[in-house]
């Protein structure tokens, strides 16, 4: 797993978000994760390429589901494969 990424001179740890589980009928990136998170949030795959934007958050409080609009394109490559956030954008929650 991604230990750390570096940016503007700072180590900035990397948390697993969860696996994409599908693409949703709306072509959003739908996957279950185990961190807090919230709307707005970037969205990295493991070599820390952007592919979206977390825009909702359902489901049960521990295990909720995550939906990502996403800005890149051939989102079933990402199916079955980790993506992750920053933790740096845990804490201020953007």
């Amino acid at each position: 797993m991604l230990a750390t990424y570096i940016m503007s001179e700072r180590e900035c740890p990397v948390n697993r978000l969860g696996v994409a589980s599908h693409v949703s009928g709306s072509r959003k990136l739908i996957l279950r994760t185990k961190i807090k998170v919230r709307t707005g949030m970037q969205v990295y795959d493991e070599e820390l390429k952007s592919v979206g934007k977390i825009v909702d958050v359902f489901g049960p409080v521990k295990n909720p589901y995550v939906s990502i609009a996403p800005v890149v394109d051939g989102l079933e490559r990402y199916v079955g494969r980790s993506l992750y956030v920053l933790e740096r954008d845990e804490r201020r929650g953007s």
